[in-house]
């Protein structure tokens, strides 16, 4: 075995070993985009015109209910 492909081995081992102790971050990295994308989507669905909210069989209630939710509420 070279050099390099040892070192390559040790880095792999390595990180493979740190990982459990990264979920907690990517836990929260996942949270953090989940939010942001309820926050897109509320925002967007916002802007739709009453025509555009009967074709996809919601009301401005519906609407007004869904936007008023924090965005850490599914």
């Amino acid at each position: 075995m070279d050099a390099n492909a040892s070192t390559r081995t040790t880095i792999c081992s390595s990180s493979a070993a740190l990982s459990p102790a990264f979920a907690p971050v990517e836990r929260a990295v996942a949270m953090i985009a989940t939010w942001r994308q309820r926050f897109a989507d509320r925002k967007q669905l916002c802007s739709l015109d009453e025509h555009m909210l009967r074709d996809v069989g919601l009301s401005r209630g519906d609407v007004e209910f869904e936007i008023n939710r924090p965005f850490w509420r599914a």
